[in-house]
């Protein structure tokens, strides 16, 4: 660890494009993970441990809000039910402008300033007991996590086209380990935070507060001043150029749709595994294994992408996969299976699901910096999960009323498969852009 911290230190000054390797192969598309992992800039580790620590102290405390809200502080349910909306729009509806701020003051700030807030807000949550102070300590958690998610994610994305055009292979196989730690934080800090939970809800605030302490520290030490590449645009009319632009809009469309049906998970979902098993013990396993095959197939899968498909047909395959999982729910639906059989199709759902994830939010990403304005990189890929938001909240809402709405069984999961399957058409064709805009941005 002393060695990786020594090196860190004295490369902070260099290009951050990736280091060569004596035994890498430019676009080798059968390379280990470790060996990937050996060949990333001491940048894009930091970055990537960073995703791993974010979801880690996020996920320790964020499942267990509601319980918490509902039972020890004694909020009415439709309070918990706003509590938790004004914690996603905080967060997911403001990435855009914590994109804005990064490509004008630079990653560094507002990584720090974010890790500072998030760690105010878990403190304040672990104490709070008034509903105001709940909801304050919420907004701040929310917002710290709109500024520190655009920093990591646009300059991760402007990395992985720069280790691209260096000849280290597709930039998917970067955002693709990204993914990756951000699933296995998510997996893991659920259990962290259930171990701490039999202490109390403010013991698993402190911890999440106190992972966050060490990832302001990291970056402290070794994030650098200035990012060689990364140019600060202070200049205005971004935001207006974005809404011009319609390649890039069909893109968060078609993006949302992905996560509009990711979202079935905690809504649709819970229904169908109520009605087949009789509860919804189950979610947790479906729920882990979903986890499961994120960590584990993620980079197989990327690399199988990145040998035969380029990033809009990747994306296709995996809006057409996440489809078939909604049909395959909703051709079981007649037979009325309940047991385990019943949970089969359910089970059937979450794997196509996961797997069309997997290439479809890498290719996503790696999408973004070829449609973003020069010098905006920031700004776009907050605006990708921001408007990709809104189609979720609008969408959930209308599924909502679709599965109250009496249909027969199998017709809301037929109306949710052709959601994914349409938005194929909204793809736009990839264009080249000149060599260097994209890494530039």
């Amino acid at each position: 660890m002393t060695g990786l911290i020594s090196r860190a230190l004295a490369r902070r000054a260099a290009p951050a494009n990736g280091d060569k390797t004596p035994d890498a192969t430019p676009g080798a598309p059968r390379e280990s993970t470790w060996r990937l992992w050996r060949e990333l800039s001491p940048l894009l580790r930091l970055l990537i441990v960073t995703q791993l620590a974010f979801n880690v102290g996020f996920f320790a405390v964020l499942p267990f809000l509601a319980e918490h809200l509902g039972t020890a502080i004694g909020m009415a349910g439709w309070l918990v039910g706003f509590v938790l909306g004004l914690r996603t729009f905080s967060q997911q509806g403001l990435f855009v402008v914590g994109g804005a701020l990064v490509d004008r003051y630079g990653v560094r700030p507002v990584v720090l300033a974010g890790c500072v807030l998030r760690v105010a807000g878990f403190a304040w949550l672990g104490y709070a007991q008034a509903s105001w102070a709940v909801i304050g300590a919420v907004l701040v958690i929310g917002f710290a996590a709109a500024l520190f998610s655009p920093a990591v994610e646009s300059e991760v994305a402007r990395q992985a086209v720069a280790w691209e055009e260096a000849g280290h292979g597709s930039r998917t196989r970067l955002l693709a380990l990204f993914s990756v730690a951000g699933q296995a934080g998510a997996f893991v800090g659920p259990l962290l935070g259930a171990l701490l939970l039999a202490v109390d809800f403010r013991t698993a605030c402190l911890a999440g507060a106190a992972v966050f302490v060490l990832v302001l520290a990291g970056h402290v030490w070794l994030m650098p001043q200035h990012i060689p590449g990364r140019v600060r645009n202070r200049d205005k009319g971004g935001a207006r150029a974005l809404l011009r632009n319609r390649r890039f809009l069909a893109l968060c469309c078609a993006y949302g749709t992905y996560l509009l049906a990711y979202n079935q998970l905690y809504l649709a979902l819970p229904d169908e595994v109520q009605r087949a098993a009789g509860s919804q013990a189950p979610l947790s396993w479906l729920f882990a294994l979903s986890s499961v095959l994120v960590v584990f197939a993620q980079m197989p899968v990327t690399r199988w992408a990145g040998d035969r498909l380029d990033l809009r047909r990747s994306m296709t395959a995996g809006l057409l996969l996440i489809a078939s999982g909604f049909a395959v729910v909703a051709a079981a639906r007649p037979a009325g299976w309940t047991g385990t059989a019943g949970l089969l199709p359910a089970a059937g759902f979450v794997v196509l699901l996961t797997v069309g994830q997997m290439l479809v939010v890498p290719a996503a990403r790696a999408w973004v910096p070829d449609l973003a304005e020069e010098g905006r990189i920031g700004l776009y890929m907050g605006a990708l999960s921001s408007v990709s938001g809104l189609i979720v909240l609008a969408g959930s809402a209308a599924t909502g009323s679709l599965l109250d709405a009496g249909l027969p069984a199998a017709v809301p999961w037929l109306l949710l498969a052709a959601v994914p399957a349409l938005a194929v058409a909204l793809l736009p064709r990839r264009e080249k852009r000149p060599r260097g805009a994209a890494a530039a941005a």
